[in-house]
Formats: structure tokens, sequence, C-alpha cells
């Protein structure tokens, strides 16, 4: 593993499919997984090739078609979920099964009525069950964000013993705050002895708001892989979203960490994952909204325009987005004015400016923004009156 690399492990295509209204057929799902390959993500969870017949055949085209990047299939704890899992990824290059139990007490004792010692003797089953048809075998400790310390730390150390060579370790329910969930990360890296000869995996989700924090102090304490979808989609409130970690690294180089994901693709992706599974990305969200590089504040706007990087850490062609926007409100100043006017072709010096912003400043307060058409209209209408005087 080269040191300081974070691998991208992207199951838009799984977790983020188990959003209601967010299915997708085999073909849909092929579609994506090419692009995600292309995007450089190094890991697609294809699917839960038990769960239907579809997704088996999703997950079986996928394996056939993808040539460098490594197809996972899930499965839960049961041999036939392990057996489905590998003959879905049959054709794969590089093949992986996903496989896991849940560990939490309330996991144990609520949903499978078991007790601490007989989750651990499946957990390493699973695992050795797995290894009988790949060497890429990644162990999940489900709810492992309210796991009790020591006891997942017995837990991991056995499934690496036993054959994990990824070790996910999910805040299923987004319950942890991130100083929590990076003590979790060190305390397995500082208490499980054959920790080495594993990827730590951080698989967040985003009930609290905090799946990409948490993720981000996940690595900085030791984990290798981080667990996302394109724009945040997944179960309930989503998960990590993998444009915001693929940003965050990157512009973080004091981390020393790195990825494999080329930027500029991921506002084309972005938009292709929301027109495929028909869910839309809210405006405001991070890196890939469509407000994202729009500046309405005049205090920003005048700052923006002396110099972009006073309101603008990445640039919109870093992560493939049209240019910067400088949109009109009745907040808007002066000088997003008179930069607005000169890209539709007016002149105007500094005093013509103080007047016609006393015109524009009432169209700004009965209209949410204020259009080219607007203010083509304010201009034509102010040169006519200075032609007659």
């Amino acid at each position: 593993m080269a040191e300081g690399k974070v691998y991208i492990f992207d199951t838009t295509l799984r977790d983020g499919e188990q959003v209601p209204g967010c299915k997708l057929n085999a073909a849909e799902k092929l579609g994506l997984a090419l692009q995600l390959e292309e995007l450089g993500v190094d890991i697609i969870e294809a699917g839960f090739p038990v769960s239907s017949p579809g997704d088996f055949e999703s997950v079986s085209q996928i394996a056939r078609n993808i040539k460098n990047t490594t197809v996972c299939g899930l499965s839960r704890a049961v041999l036939n979920d392990i057996e489905v899992a590998a003959q879905a990824l049959k054709y794969a290059v590089r093949p992986r099964i996903h496989t896991g139990i849940g560990t939490s007490d309330l996991h144990i004792k609520a949903k499978f009525n078991s007790t601490r010692e007989e989750i651990l003797e499946r957990a390493i089953q699973c695992v050795k069950w797995a290894r009988n048809f790949t060497d890429d075998v990644e162990f999940y400790a489900e709810d492992a964000g309210r796991t009790d310390n020591e006891y997942l730390a017995r837990v991991i150390e056995a499934v690496i013993k036993a054959g994990a060579t990824t070790v996910n370790i999910p805040d299923t329910t987004g319950y942890c705050l991130p100083y929590q969930y990076g003590e979790k990360i060190a305390y397995l890296v500082n208490n499980v002895p054959n920790i080495d000869k594993a990827i730590i995996s951080c698989h967040c989700h985003n009930d609290l708001g905090l799946a990409t924090a948490n993720s981000i102090a996940g690595v900085i304490a030791g984990a290798r892989q981080i667990e996302c979808t394109i724009n945040g989609l997944g179960e309930r409130a989503g998960n990590t979203s993998l444009e915001e970690v693929a940003m965050i690294i990157k512009q973080h180089k004091d981390l020393g960490l790195y990825t494999t994901i080329k930027s500029e693709q991921l506002n084309p992706l972005s938009r292709v994952v929301s027109d495929t599974m028909r869910m839309p990305v809210q405006p405001n969200k991070a890196i890939v909204g469509s407000n994202a590089f729009s500046h309405s504040s005049g205090i920003h706007q005048d700052g923006f325009l002396k110099d972009a990087q006073t309101y603008e850490i990445i640039t919109p062609e870093e992560v493939g987005a049209e240019s910067s926007k400088i949109v009109l409100t009745a907040r808007s100043g002066r000088s997003a004015l008179a930069y607005r006017f000169q890209k539709l072709g007016f002149q105007f010096d500094r005093n013509d400016v103080d007047v016609l912003y006393a015109e524009f400043v009432k169209v700004a307060d009965s209209k949410k923004e204020v259009e080219d058409a607007d203010l083509s209209a304010i201009a034509l209408q102010y040169q006519e009156k200075a032609a007659v005087a």
C-alpha cells in the first residue's frame, strides 16, 4: 500500500441505490460503473447479489466490463450470500467480497438475539468462507460506531487472522462525533496487533450531518479507505460524499494524503448520477451544488472581483463546474453591478454606476434575482435620459 494513499470505495450503486426512488436497472448501473472507473475510484461496490436476480445480473455485468477497478459485492455473514456474491463476481479482474455482521451490543441482542462470543465466531466464519473464493475480503463490523472499542478490537484482530484484507468500521447510524470516530480508529491502530496486515476503512452515515467530518477524522487517525457515494446519496440522510472527501484531501496537502480521483470529472458525473437516479442535488451542496461558486453578497462580490481567492478556495475548473457566478440581488453592491454591466457591453463610470445603483435596488427589492434583461432595460433607460438631457 502506498503510504498516504486513501483508497476511494464508491458505493453509489449499492448504498446509494437504497434511497427510495433511486432504483437502477442493469444498463444504468453498468453505465455509471464505467464512469466511476474513469473518475478514478479504487473500488466499486456494484451491489448486493443475493438480494434479487436483477442485482445479481447488474453485479455480473459490471464484473465482466470493469478492467482496472476492483469490483465488490456485498453479503451478510451467511454462506449462501457469499457463494452468490462469488458467482456474480466470477469474471471480475479484481473481485472483492464484502461480508460482515453487527457488533454493537444493541445489534447483538436486538437483531441477532445472540452473544458477543457467538458473533465473534460468525465473523471469523464468514471471512473464512469468503477467502475460499477470493484473496480480497473486506469485513464490516456493522454499527461499529456504537460498539465497545475493546470488543471491536477483538473482532477486528480475529477477522484479520482469518484472512480479511480490509476491515470496515461503519458509523452505521451516523452517531459518532468526529473526535469519537477518530479515537475509535486510533484505538484499533494501537490495540490490534495484526492491524498492519489490513486496510482500515471508514463507512460513515450522515444522520447528524457528520459523515464527511468523521471520515476525514478516520483517515487522520490511520484509516486508508473511505466508503462514499456521489452526491452523498444513501440510506436515510445519506453517506459520506465522495466529492467532499476527495477535495478536502486535495486541498489539505498538509495531511500528507492523496487519492486518484480526477477532480475535473466531479461536477459532470454528479449531474449524470442526479439525472440517472432521479435525485436532485441541493443548490447549496458543497462542490457540486449549483450555488457552490455563486456570489450574491456585496462584500463577497467586491472581494471576489479583486481576487477570486478571497472567497473561493477551489476554482470551478478544478472540479469541472461552470465559471463562478456574480448573482445580483438586493444584497449586491456597486462593484458587482459595474461588473455585470461591463459583461453586457455597457461602459459606465463611477458616477453613472452610483445613479444606476439606485434604480437597480428598486428592481432588486421586487425580485429574488436581477437578470440580464432587467439590467439592459435599466441601462438603456438611463442612456436615453442622458441623451435627452
